[in-house]
Order: C-alpha cells, then sequence, then structure tokens
C-alpha cells in the first residue's frame, strides 16, 4: 500500500532545529525522520523507522549469513551479573540505574555481555555445543554526560550486539574472521565510505579490537593511517616507537638555573635560549622540554587519585587518548584546591624530583615512550622561578611506567614502516574484539573438553550500531537541498509528484502508483491537494528518494518526468512506457 502524503504522519521544516549542528541531525528532523523527546532521546517516524528497519534487515542477513542465531534480551536488567564482573561499578554514572517496589538494584542495559555469558552457561556444558555465535539487534542505555548529533550519540540507541563462544583461541580466530568479513559486507551495502583500523579494547578488556569507521569530517574518532603500508588506528590504539637507549656518560651533570616567571613551555625557550644558550650553538625549542601534567583520577566508586603525566614540551596530553588509558576512571583537572593538598608541587615548575611512588608526593609518574633511558632533557626543579637543565632519564630520574597520552600529529612515524602518518576523522559503525576469558572467568562459564576436563571458554564480542547508521548514511548521502538516499536504505523507492489541480493528473497519479505497486515498487505518492508544486519539491529533494517521478503539465502530452536525486538528472519519459521506464530507473527491469 502506497505512503500518500496527505495522510502519512509528517511534518517537514524548512529551517534547522536550534540544537542542531550536523548535517544529519538537521535534515533527519526537517525531513520528518525523528522528532526529539528529550536530550539523546528521539522518536522514530514513520519514514524514519523505515529506513531504521531497512539497516536491521542489511544486518540480520549478513549475520544469518554466517550462522549467528539471533535472540532477543530484556533491557531491563539485574544488578547482580554487573556485580560479578565489576561494571556495576565500573560504568559508574554512564549507566542508568533503578530500584524496583522491593529495593532490588537493576539497570537498563548499555551494553549485554554478562548476558549472553550467562545465558550459555544455562544451557550449554560441553565443547560439542561450540562454536556458537549468538545476536541480538535491540536498544541500548547510556547516560551519556553530552549527548549531541541527534541519533549519532544519543542515551537510547539502537545496537547489533553479537557474542562468538570458542573452546580454544584458534576457534576465536576463526569466529573473529567470520565476523569481521561479514561487517564488511554490511557496511558495503549501507552504502558510506569507511576505514577498519586498529582500537583500544578499553573497558570491555580483551586483546584484539578493530573498529569500522566511517568517513566524515565532523566525526568524533580520529584516526591516522599510512599511504605507504597501509596502518591504520585509531588515535587512542596508537603505540609510539620507542627511541633507542642513549649512551650516557658524555652528556653533562644536570644543574639547576634561575627561570624566572616561566610558567609555559614558550615562555622558558624563550628564557632558555637568552640566558642559557646551548655549548653546540643549537637553540633550544620545545621538543628540548618535559612537561609534567597532573591530573585528576576519578575512579567509578568515587576514590580520587592524582596521576602525573611526562610529555616532550612541544606535545599536548590527549583527553581522549589519555582516557582510553585509564578507564573505567574518570579524569578531570588538578584544581587548586588539589594543590593545596599537594604543597611540594610547584605549580608551573613540576618536575621528576617530587613525583613518583617512591617520592614526596607518592603520585604516580608516567611517561611518553619519548622519554626513552638516556635522553636529557630541561624540566621543572619543583621550586617556583627554577628549572633544571640536561636532567637524563634513567641516570638522574625514573617514572613509574609509561603512558600513551600525548597527541598524534601528521607526520609522525609510522609504527608499522616509519613513514610519516596522515589523520583524518570518522564516525565509529562497529567495533570487535577478541574478548579472551575475561567474562567468562568472571561468570564462571565453563565447558568439559575431548578428556573431560572443564576448560573455561574464549568468546568474541562484535557490535554495530543500528540506529546510529542512519544518521551515519545521513551524513555522507545529503546536499544542500536535502537528504539523498542509497537505494537500499530509502524509505520507498519512488517519490511520485502530483502537481496541479487536474482531475486527469491526479487520477493517472494512481494509476502509476498502483501499477507501480504491482510490480513490487514501493511507492510515497505525493497527492497533497492543497500543497503548491514549489512545495511538493522542496519536499521530495528534502526527503530524499532517489527516484523522484513529477506527474504534471506534461501528461496532455504523453509524457512524465522522471529525475535522479543524486544526480539531479531528469529525462521525459512517455506515458505508455512509464512504468517500464521506471523499473529500469531503479534497477528492476
Amino acid at each position: 500500500m502506497a505512503m500518500r502524503m496527505s495522510s502519512l504522519f509528517l511534518r517537514t521544516l524548512r529551517e534547522n532545529p536550534a540544537d542542531a549542528e550536523v548535517p544529519s541531525h538537521q535534515l533527519l528532523v526537517r525531513a520528518g525522520y525523528i522528532r526529539r523527546v528529550s536530550p539523546g532521546v528521539y522518536t522514530w517516524l514513520p519514514l524514519g523507522l523505515l529506513v531504521l528497519r531497512k539497516v536491521e534487515t542489511i544486518v540480520r542477513e549478513e549475520m544469518d549469513a554466517i550462522g549467528s542465531q539471533e535472540l532477543l534480551f530484556p533491557a531491563l536488567l539485574p544488578r547482580e551479573p554487573y556485580e560479578a564482573s565489576g561494571r556495576w561499578t565500573e560504568y559508574g554514572e554512564n549507566v542508568f540505574r533503578l530500584v524496583d517496589r522491593k529495593g532490588a538494584d537493576h539497570l537498563l542495559g548499555p551494553t549485554h555481555e554478562e548476558m549472553f555469558t550467562l545465558t550459555v552457561k544455562d544451557l550449554y556444558s560441553s565443547y560439542k555445543d561450540l562454536p556458537l555465535s549468538i545476536y541480538q539487534i535491540q536498544t541500548k542505555y547510556r547516560d551519556e554526560a553530552r549527548p549531541r548529533a541527534g541519533i549519532l550519540r544519543g542515551r537510547e540507541f539502537v545496537m547489533k550486539d553479537s557474542y562468538s563462544f570458542d573452546i580454544d583461541g584458534a576457534g576465536l580466530d576463526k569466529s573473529y574472521q567470520l565476523h569481521r568479513d561479514a561487517y564488511v559486507r554490511i557496511f558495503d551495502r549501507l552504502g558510506f565510505h569507511y576505514v577498519i583500523v586498529q582500537a583500544m579494547a578499553g573497558a570491555m578488556g580483551g586483546s584484539k579490537s578493530e573498529e569500522f569507521l566511517a568517513t566524515a569530517e565532523n566525526g568524533e574518532d580520529t584516526y591516522v593511517r599510512c599511504v605507504n603500508c597501509g596502518y591504520a588506528a585509531n588515535v587512542e590504539a596508537v603505540r609510539v616507537p620507542t627511541p633507542d637507549a642513549v649512551d650516557v656518560t658524555s652528556l653533562p651533570a644536570a644543574h639547576v638555573e634561575d627561570t624566572p616567571d616561566t610558567p609555559t613551555i614558550d615562555t622558558l625557550v624563550a628564557a632558555a635560549n637568552a640566558d642559557h644558550p646551548r655549548a653546540d650553538g643549537r637553540e633550544w625549542t620545545a621538543a628540548d622540554t618535559l612537561k609534567n601534567v597532573v591530573v585528576m583520577l576519578v575512579l567509578p566508586d568515587g576514590t580520587r587519585e592524582p596521576l602525573a603525566i611526562g610529555v616532550p614540551g612541544d606535545r599536548e596530553v590527549d583527553e581522549k587518548r589519555l582516557g582510553a588509558q585509564v578507564e573505567p576512571a574518570r579524569v578531570e583537572a588538578f584544581e587548586e584546591k588539589d594543590f593545596a593538598t599537594y604543597p611540594t608541587l610547584a605549580k608551573g615548575y613540576i618536575g621528576p624530583g617530587a613525583l613518583g611512588l617512591e617520592k614526596s608526593t607518592g603520585i604516580r609518574y608516567l611517561l611518553d615512550p619519548r622519554v626513552a633511558d638516556g635522553t636529557a632533557w630541561i624540566t621543572g626543579a619543583d621550586v617556583s622561578g627554577k628549572h633544571v637543565f640536561d636532567l637524563v632519564k634513567g641516570r638522574d630520574f625514573e617514572g613509574d611506567g609509561t603512558i600513551e597520552a600525548a597527541e598524534v600529529r601528521d607526520g609522525d612515524a609510522c609504527p608499522s614502516c616509519g613513514h610519516g602518518l596522515e589523520s583524518a576523522r570518522g564516525i565509529e559503525m562497529g567495533h570487535i574484539f577478541q574478548l579472551g576469558t575475561k567474562y567468562a572467568e568472571a561468570l564462571d562459564l565453563k565447558v568439559l573438553d575431548e578428556n573431560g576436563t572443564l576448560r573455561t571458554v574464549t568468546m568474541g564480542s562484535y557490535g554495530v550500531g543500528v540506529s546510529r547508521a542512519v544518521a551515519c548514511v545521513a551524513e555522507g548521502n545529503h546536499d544542500e537541498l536535502g537528504l539523498i538516499w542509497p537505494r537500499a536504505l530509502a524509505p520507498a523507492d519512488v517519490h511520485v509528484v502530483v502537481t496541479g489541480k487536474d482531475e486527469t493528473v491526479a487520477t493517472y497519479g494512481e494509476e502509476l502508483t498502483r501499477a507501480l505497486e504491482a510490480q513490487g515498487v514501493s511507492v510515497l505518492l505525493d497527492d497533497r491537494r492543497q500543497a503548491s508544486p514549489g512545495v511538493k519539491f522542496k519536499d521530495a529533494e528534502l526527503i530524499g528518494v532517489p527516484t523522484i517521478v513529477v506527474i504534471g503539465r506534461g501528461l496532455a502530452q504523453g509524457v512524465i518526468e522522471v529525475k535522479d536525486r543524486r544526480s539531479g538528472e531528469r529525462r521525459e519519459v512517455a506515458v505508455d512506457a512509464a512504468v517500464q521506464e521506471i523499473l529500469a530507473e531503479i534497477g528492476r527491469a
């Protein structure tokens, strides 16, 4: 049955919503696909739901093709499984919690590793039951601190999550590759450009992890790639090559110098060149300085713990990279009240002398990998107005470990081949993990192997942002007039626009619609009597069905117009050949 604009639950808007910043958010609201309920929560209107269901169908077909079986868990979940895995606490403020009338704690599921694990534990006990892959397409809930960009980052969203269960690592490798190949097919069918990059496992745990990122200039994720060897990684997962250790026997001894009014790297470099020039004649640069940044980590249980990070002075600490390294803790600024708690920290002049678990503050001190043994630095002397020069790592100071928290920049050496990296931005659309035994161990998922010995099951986890895919496709498929859906996702195959008030035109619009439907073509028919042709044309371009058929004045001469929404190409076709011409246009001939 054709959708009729005269009765369709739809209102289009000419202006962008005030809270919409990205094209997908603007256009999906304006074209009547979604409607805001509250920050990060949206209603799917009829056109939007049609597109969402088409994404689900593509995902479902490819998951079924690899033998994965669909089930559906509740969104309302008890506390106990998440307590056992530690994630009731680890999720912190990011999870919606509630208490039922009997006082029992529950949450709205942000993800379902625990439930999948317990269900397999309940039903399977032998290696003969494995390998197993099961999945669901379900609504998830996360209490995002700053929901933004419409359905790209919401508090309620639809996700496909699947899990593989194997007896050993070799089995996991096969299951992981099956899912990876299925994801390639899914994203190829969804119709946007994407890249596959190395990623951090983060709070999910496990070893190998990859992300599927849709390339987008306004994407929240930054990744780097090497055009020489093909290396690609989310910046959070980039590993900096560690320089070889340097022989320190010929390096001068460390010495403290007066450097008044130099609380920043720029002022320090200027003072060093003016008052303490290098013996070799080269000028000091920011790369010769060691910047020590102190932050406060807030653990899921609310405990606060300071952390100091030493990075070369020509680099900033990347908040996202740092956050990924310290999950599930949250990073906050080190404030004046915190400095008051640690009076030996000289603000603007912090150096390694005060840091480290064995030093006066007891603050954990982690170093960028570039701060390698034998490297010499200018850094704070832990006294206001003073810096220490020629302080050598491994000879004069140590850290408590290393951390990958410094910004990654274009031109940095590729960890794989050494060629220069280049950066780009993307939207995370899929994430696959080799979980290993983290959740199986936490929830005691074991099966008997062929020798009758209990073995811990090894798991993989694989997610696709289903509702996010709708926004992602919209981000990459629009122009100044509106949306341009790929044919596989469009809410209809053809948008028939009837213009003018001539009953003959209206009657033919109905006839053509019925004829197309008889051929299995879905039709959106603009049969509104009160709307002007201009309004109808603007709505058709805004809604974005890839083929627009206009029935108007030309009908008297026996022709109608067929327009390709993507190219803008228009052509007239004879009425008596209209159905076959339209079928050819949409690839159904």
